[in-house]
């Protein structure tokens, strides 16, 4: 009995031995959904949980992670680890809150193999959190086909939502990718948020036989502008506020998420053109949303303050 319980206790120590860090690609279509926002404040809730979180920054300029904290000093040395002249630990920059940065511009990882890419997610973090950026075909880079998930931050309006379907769209036949995350941002009401998530899982598995998973919500919330334009994480800077507990939610329930294997050991993807049935797909889920959603709003640049909404202060992990 005693050798039976021994046994049971070394496997449970297997399971739950960490094997490298978990890798995160965020992203999102056109316009500006929340992703870097996203990014930051995931990682600001991560490292609150006691978690070693790593933030590489690839959509470098003024929208970039750095310029959103108001500049993380020493993120920019990601040729230096590539060319073995410094460690990955030296060679990131550190937050206040606790999280690492390291900017990766698309000339720096244009440079590399995959292989070669692999050194900077080899590092002792738990999490990384890619701020992906997406080529001119909608396909990731290098460096984020090494994440294990592929989170998509979608606003609940009509264009945001085309928007994030089209990005759907672009990764799977670029990648071959057949699960994705979404995260639904500044909402203003939870049923909304969850009608459009489970129809745009619906049109997803229909028409591209996709697997789109909800990743929760982010309230819409008249702090965060507010937080942007201190440089600061909602999660720090107003921590009781309803958008920064759906962040902690959110940062409660990934390292539960199911672990598949990062996206560049998956079959590769086939570029072709898509068949009318799918080109058709965009136009059903526009039908599909109206019901859930107001006017398509334009695309804009920043936060918006979205009044606040009653809805209850917990949610579901």
């Amino acid at each position: 009995m005693d050798k039976f319980v021994i046994d049971q206790a070394e496997g449970l120590r297997r399971l739950l031995a960490r094997v490298g860090s978990r890798v995160v690609a965020v992203t999102g279509g056109a316009g500006a959904p929340g992703r870097t926002t996203t990014v930051v404040n995931l990682a600001a809730a991560l490292t609150e949980q006691g978690k070693d979180v790593l933030v590489i920054d690839e959509c470098l300029g003024p929208r970039s992670v750095c310029t959103t904290l108001g500049g993380v000093r020493g993120a920019g040395n990601f040729e230096a680890v590539m060319r073995g002249e410094m460690a990955l630990a030296d060679a990131v920059g550190r937050h206040g809150l606790g999280f690492s940065v390291l900017a990766a511009s698309r000339e720096n990882r244009a440079r590399y193999t995959g292989a070669q890419l692999q050194k900077v997610l080899a590092g002792p973090a738990d999490v990384v959190l890619i701020d992906a950026q997406l080529d001119a075909e909608g396909a990731l880079s290098p460096l984020a086909l090494h994440a294990h998930d592929v989170l998509i931050v979608m606003r609940v309006c009509a264009q945001s939502i085309t928007d994030t379907y089209a990005s759907v769209k672009r990764l799977h036949f670029a990648h071959a990718i057949g699960q994705f995350r979404v995260l639904a941002n500044q909402v203003a009401s939870v049923e909304e948020a969850q009608s459009a998530l489970e129809n745009l899982a619906g049109v997803a598995s229909r028409y591209l036989s996709v697997t789109l998973e909800s990743a929760g919500w982010v309230a819409a919330d008249p702090h965060m502008p507010r937080a942007v334009r201190l440089s600061r994480c909602i999660v720090d800077a107003f921590p009781s506020t309803v958008a920064a507990r759906d962040f902690r939610h959110l940062a409660d329930a990934l390292p539960h998420w199911p672990m598949r294997p990062a996206v560049s050991s998956r079959s590769p993807g086939t570029s072709r053109l898509l068949g009318a049935a799918a080109a058709a797909a965009a136009d059903a889920f526009v039908s599909t949303v109206a019901g859930v959603t107001s006017a398509p709003e334009p695309a804009h640049a920043g936060w918006r303050a979205d009044p606040p909404a009653q809805r209850p202060t917990t949610q579901p992990a």
